[in-house]
């Protein structure tokens, strides 16, 4: 009878750690998937109070058992001397064969032993209902003096919970699909500002220049759509589609004026636009790229789908013909790097760490930096990378070497 005590509190004990370790997205799925002991298993997690009360009298009344009994061998074949040295006896069996091993076995096989307890305690909890409801009832009310509440939790995951988990989800999700689960994670902070193309890297049409340089323009531009503005970027007047050109330059109204109207009309994003919006956006206004401006109007930079996408998938690899990537390796170790490049994407991509809570773009970093337009040949030491202005346009920096390999602790 005593082994017998000793097994069924074992059962209890490994039965409580596996039905509190089990995963509850798993179990959910398998309840999807009509498992019996998995819709048991979440009745009893539903009702964590008449789970735990089950679990505690059932094992409680198990060790309880196990003394008495052990008291009456102990009377027995030793007498009164017996008793403290069963009793120490029994406390460490009790502790080895019905707590530590039974437990740290359910928590290495959570899922397999809550499935299958989850029958007996389910019977269990029903035939001991009322004790249950009256251990329950007390219990509560003694924990109302000290103001604590008893109302169910939720289970759901928090952003930074669900990082974590993907991030130990190990193999069980390929390394590429990681990476995209945790842009996606990221994108409810991130700012058409932090994807846009910058207003001096925009491609666009003057209608006020001649109509052979358009021509020219419209022949050799690597983009399908493009904006049009007369004079001044801030005065954008609409969105050119190259294959609506290629259209009318088949006909004899191949002319400015003719151009105009098959121009469309330019979709405007706020600075400052969350990411997640503005595809929301996209959604009731399908277009493929918007233009973003300040808040007096004034055009700040281009923002296209493709951007979007890139921080989900991470840099698409085609780069138009004779265009200077981003980020070029040297032979000494140093990186040439883009004025316009994202500050962002340069500590994702170089798993640098460029303060990013400012600008938003290297060349924004160094003039905020000096506090004045370098000259070429301009050195600075950056949040501890050296990086040395090598080419300058018009205000701006055009291209900087960045050393990354000094030590940044000092």
């Amino acid at each position: 009878m005593l082994i017998l005590l000793i097994i069924v509190s074992g059962l209890f004990s490994a039965s409580e750690t596996a039905m509190m370790a089990v995963n509850r997205y798993r179990l959910k799925n398998l309840v999807h998937n009509g498992h019996r002991g998995a819709r048991l298993a979440q009745y009893l997690l539903d009702h964590p109070d008449q789970l735990l009360g089950t679990i505690l009298l059932g094992n409680n009344a198990a060790n309880i058992a196990a003394s008495g009994v052990t008291t009456i061998i102990a009377l027995r074949i030793f007498g009164d001397i017996g008793v403290a040295i069963a009793g120490g006896a029994l406390i460490l069996v009790i502790l080895i064969f019905a707590e530590v091993a039974p437990k740290t076995m359910a928590a290495t096989y959570p899922e397999r032993i809550a499935l299958r307890a989850a029958y007996p305690l389910y019977g269990l909890s029903r035939a001991a209902r009322p004790i249950v409801w009256l251990v329950n009832k007390a219990s509560s009310t003694f924990l109302s003096i000290f103001r604590v509440s008893t109302g169910k939790k939720s289970h759901s995951l928090s952003p930074e919970e669900l990082r974590v988990a993907v991030l130990e989800s190990g193999s069980h999700i390929p390394k590429v699909h990681q990476d995209m689960l945790l842009r996606i994670l990221e994108m409810e902070e991130i700012t058409v500002d932090d994807v846009m193309l910058s207003r001096s890297e925009v491609e666009a049409i003057d209608l006020n220049d001649e109509w052979e340089d358009i021509v020219v323009q419209l022949a050799t531009s690597l983009h399908t759509r493009l904006p049009v503005y007369r004079g001044s970027l801030d005065n954008i007047v609409g969105v050119l589609h190259l294959r609506k050109v290629l259209h009318l330059s088949r006909t004899r109204r191949f002319n400015k004026k003719n151009l105009e109207m098959i121009m469309r009309k330019p979709y405007y994003v706020p600075e400052g636009t969350r990411i997640t919006q503005y595809l929301l956006n996209l959604q009731n206004e399908p277009r493929t790229f918007g233009l973003v401006v300040d808040e007096y109007g004034d055009f700040k930079g281009l923002v296209t789908l493709e951007e979007v996408l890139q921080e989900i998938v991470g840099e698409f690899t085609s780069n138009n013909p004779g265009s200077f990537d981003d980020i070029q390796l040297q032979d000494d170790g140093s990186y040439l790097v883009k004025g316009s490049s994202n500050i962002r994407d340069l500590n994702r991509r170089m798993l640098w760490t460029l303060p990013q809570n400012g600008p938003k773009t290297l060349n924004g970093l160094i003039l905020e930096h000096l506090e004045a337009i370098p000259e070429p040949g301009t050195s600075m030491l950056l949040a501890g990378y050296p990086i040395e202005v090598l080419r300058t346009r018009d205000t701006a920096v055009d291209i900087a070497r960045i050393q990354p390999t000094i030590n940044r602790d000092g």
